[in-house]
């Protein structure tokens, strides 16, 4: 069926199995880091767990009196209705420290502070119901005396205006660090329906008049003074001008029956900035005033408090175990095992291991496929072991074209082991030569410039300007061997019945003896070539084999290996 085509097949990667036991040792070791890996951060981050964030509300409840001497008051009793101050937010409280006072203010004309830019000499430097930021009224367009040396402008306001003056130090209310504060959280994880508070069962009304957090962790009451401690701050420093603190409450809870735990962390720190020549104002500071009637007329009392602020965050996860989360990080982490494989084939690859490992292991696992408009030819010179790959040219020599990758030579026997089988033939260089030997002819011209080996005779074609030589030399084409191993007319004869037993002896004709000479050179000479290449014979040797058995009408058609494509893709001639 056509459309089976795609459908009905299965496709899987090309394996190679080394024996060794190194390599087996090491990747059974790296599987078993990687393993141990796995299950250490599943187990430390519970990643078994599907997880829910948590959902909270914050009710604090100070305690504490204070007494402070305020100047021109007297003693004053400061109790949490005053030292709390107006100022209240979601999930934070407000602690005053400090205390800037400015008493009986009447609505009014008075001077305005002399502060840079605010003096003045006569009436034009006050534009009437001019003002700015840092006004305390509405100018009257009157430029009135301050004190003996000073004029500013006068102004409608509540008169005396506030002086700008620092904050007193030691602060007024460093008593406040013996406050404490009780904390009420109550959190809830929605996606399991689990309720729980800070306040756990247990604690009862005699624990929490007796508990102190240095004793226990859990006890949701805290002492001000050890809160800013625990911060990293000093509470006489930070009550002068005030500040803000965080108090961080961590939930993790594992809700799985056999290992819950569900409890609050306290941690704390500050989140203003307090260095003074970071920021133009430092601290936190606010006003407010008190308000009451004196023979009818309405006076009040200017506080300018400085405190400090406490902001409660809640923040935490609840975990509770999924076979559904467990199975996608299972299958999330079988990758990491490439991770084996990556590192084994890169220690082979270097040939850190083994070179002739490495270069099997390649040759094995790794199959090149070359496009069909580029052919790539191999090539062996007698005075070099390796195989030179290279892309054929129809400008450049064969001889001179630079090499995309060099190989090792992998033997091929059968020549020789062909060449043993036969009774009478001898490998002793000093054999002399059968009767039909023909005398290794001289060169009819001077060799190309090209030619190493003086036997190499010229060509019109770029690809077939090779020399069986890389430097100069004696031909590999007069050596005994190449007519043991190449000419030998009984060996050929030889080949060929091994090849086709019942094909009918060689005619008269010598072009199947030609082209078996052909291979057994490649045999001999390139062993078994690399997938996807074809090998190229030097022109001395081809010049050789054709003088040994020529065509009769002078034509060939060259020497095409069943396994290639197509020679015409390659050359136009014969290789």
């Amino acid at each position: 069926m056509p459309c089976c085509g795609v459908l009905c097949q299965y496709e899987t990667n090309k394996l190679v199995r080394i024996q060794s036991v190194k390599l087996g040792s090491l990747k059974w070791s790296l599987n078993g880091a990687i393993l141990l890996f796995i299950c250490i951060m599943l187990l430390w981050n519970r990643s078994y767990q599907e997880f829910d964030q948590v959902v909270s509300s914050v009710t604090t409840k100070v305690k504490g009196v204070a007494q402070t001497q305020l100047p021109g008051v007297g003693d004053v009793v400061w109790d949490v209705v005053d030292y709390s101050g107006p100022l209240q937010e979601k999930n934070s409280f407000f602690v005053v420290t400090n205390v800037l006072m400015t008493k009986n203010q009447k609505q009014g004309k008075c001077p305005e502070v002399p502060l840079k830019g605010r003096l003045c000499r006569t009436d034009k430097d006050c534009e009437k119901g001019g003002w700015d930021q840092q006004s305390h009224g509405i100018k009257t367009g009157s430029c009135v005396k301050f004190d003996v040396l000073r004029k500013t402008c006068e102004v409608s306001a509540w008169c005396p205006v506030e002086t700008k003056r620092s904050p007193p130090r030691p602060a007024l209310l460093a008593a406040a660090e013996n406050f404490t504060v009780l904390i009420k959280n109550n959190i809830r994880f929605p996606a399991f329906n689990y309720i729980r508070r800070n306040i756990l069962p247990n604690m009862n009304d005699a624990y929490l008049r007796s508990c102190q957090r240095g004793g226990d962790p859990l006890c949701p009451i805290f002492r001000l003074g050890d809160v800013v401690r625990e911060a990293g701050e000093k509470f006489s420093e930070m009550a002068v001008e005030g500040g803000v603190i965080g108090i961080l409450i961590k939930w993790d809870c594992n809700l799985d029956r056999l290992m819950q735990r569900c409890l609050p962390r306290y941690s704390f720190r500050r989140l203003d900035e307090k260095e003074s020549n970071r920021t133009l104002y430092p601290g936190l500071n606010f006003r407010y005033a008190k308000y009451n009637t004196v023979n009818g007329v309405e006076e009040r009392t200017l506080y300018k408090a400085f405190g400090i602020r406490f902001d409660v965050m809640v923040f935490g996860q609840a975990g509770k175990f999924s076979f559904i989360v467990l199975i996608i990080y299972i299958g999330s982490t079988l990758s990491y095992y490439a991770l084996t494989t990556l590192m084994i084939d890169w220690l082979i690859g270097t040939r850190c291991y083994s070179a002739d490992v490495g270069q099997n292991f390649s040759e094995k696992k790794v199959e090149s496929v070359q496009d069909k408009q580029k052919c790539v030819l191999c090539v062996s010179y007698v005075d070099e072991k390796n195989i030179r790959l290279v892309k054929i040219s129809q400008k450049n020599s064969l001889q001179d074209i630079t090499p995309i990758s060099v190989q090792s030579h992998k033997e091929d026997t059968r020549h020789l082991a062909a060449c043993l089988l036969l009774p009478g033939v001898s490998m002793d260089q000093d054999h002399q030569p059968p009767l039909d030997h023909k005398s290794d002819p001289a060169p009819k011209s001077s060799p190309p410039a090209w030619c190493k080996c003086a036997r190499c005779t010229p060509s019109s074609l770029p690809q077939e300007e090779l020399c069986c030589r890389r430097s100069e030399g004696a031909c590999i084409a007069s050596s005994p061997l190449f007519q043991q191993l190449v000419l030998r007319r009984s060996l050929l004869e030889a080949v060929l019945l091994y090849r086709d037993p019942l094909s009918a002896p060689a005619g008269p004709g010598h072009t199947a003896l030609r082209h078996c000479a052909y291979s057994q050179y490649i045999s001999w000479r390139f062993g078994v070539p690399p997938s996807n290449s074809h090998p190229a014979i030097p022109s001395c040797c081809i010049g050789r084999v054709r003088g040994e058995y020529p065509s009769p009408d002078g034509k060939y058609s060259g020497f095409r290996p069943t396994r290639m494509v197509s020679m015409q893709a390659c050359a136009n001639g014969e290789l």
